[in-house]
């Protein structure tokens, strides 16, 4: 477990270099929105979105370098979800990894406004690109395809209309299976298919990673589930229980802790098994995705 610590630590210092480079603090007279958009995006967490796209850019033979505009794209797109999610009107969370949350710490409006930025800066940082010769202009507008549709309302916001509009409500394992392949498995997918595009992979290598995330996207949340009701506080930097509070359904509601524990298992099979196709060159994926349902945070 040392070495994919070690390999994740790498990466992420790699991403929280370039963010803080893509979005330096600036003395202008909307210093004030830029703070708050730093202050969500530079907050640490696992970096797990942005380290799929490195790590498939590179299985694929591709750049590090050249996928890192790209990997940033995806987490600013995931910070300005998590404000966004923890606004009043959402899920009105007051702590997000241990700080107060971008609302609590800016005021409403300034958070709304920091994850419009957020949202509309990462397009910026993809179309600021340097490179486009190396990767192909069709290669770029098919991230910039994947990206959006992977945040609007057949992705992220889709899944979230889903989730709001249900809570209180019997929820179906199937709709509950849509709302989670939207809302968090969207933009997983997407992170692991723009790294192939990012390194000019073939269809066959883009439909393994697509499968992977697929299969990772449903165990994480599954996990997330299963943390809410059992997790450590200290640990998550944030209260457990808000999905009993709201009367969510979720896996660990509708399955029962043992039972989601063994559906997880399960997709992390699936999911090593789909990149089977890159040989020994898949150790990194495999560990990763017995990390991401050992985990307790």
């Amino acid at each position: 477990m040392s070495s994919i610590k070690n390999k994740l630590e790498h990466y992420a210092e790699l991403i929280e270099q370039s963010l803080n480079k893509y979005l330096s603090q600036a003395e202008i007279p909307q210093k004030n929105v830029i703070d708050a958009m730093r202050y969500s995006l530079l907050n640490g967490g696992k970096r797990i979105r942005a380290v799929l796209t490195l790590e498939f850019c590179r299985i694929c033979k591709g750049s590090i370098d050249d996928a890192l505009p790209f990997a940033c794209a995806v987490e600013m797109i995931h910070a300005y979800s998590l404000i966004h999610d923890d606004l009043p009107c959402m899920d009105n969370d007051d702590m997000r990894r241990g700080k107060p949350s971008c609302h609590k710490a800016f005021g409403e409006a300034i958070a709304l406004l920091a994850g419009d930025g957020l949202l509309t800066f990462a397009f910026e940082t993809i179309c600021k690109f340097g490179n486009v010769d190396k990767i192909g202009a069709s290669n770029i507008i098919k991230i910039v395809s994947v990206l959006s549709s992977s945040a609007g309302i057949y992705g992220m916001i889709g899944g979230q209309v889903v989730d709001i509009e249900n809570e209180g409500k019997d929820v179906s394992h199937a709709l509950l299976d849509y709302m989670y392949a939207n809302k968090t498995g969207a933009l997983i997918r997407a992170s692991a298919v723009i790294g192939c595009l990012a390194a000019n992979a073939d269809d066959y290598k883009i439909g393994a990673a697509d499968k992977y995330a697929q299969n990772i996207g449903l165990a994480f949340q599954i996990i997330d589930d299963i943390l809410d009701v059992a997790g450590n506080e200290k640990l998550l930097g944030k209260p457990v229980g808000s999905d009993i509070e709201n009367n969510k359904t979720t896996y660990a509601t509708l399955f029962g802790i043992e039972k989601s524990k063994q559906i997880a298992a399960k997709l992390n099979e699936q999911a090593k098994d789909a990149v089977s196709i890159f040989n020994d060159d898949n150790s990194f994926l495999c560990e990763l995705a017995d990390y991401l349902i050992e985990r307790q945070f």
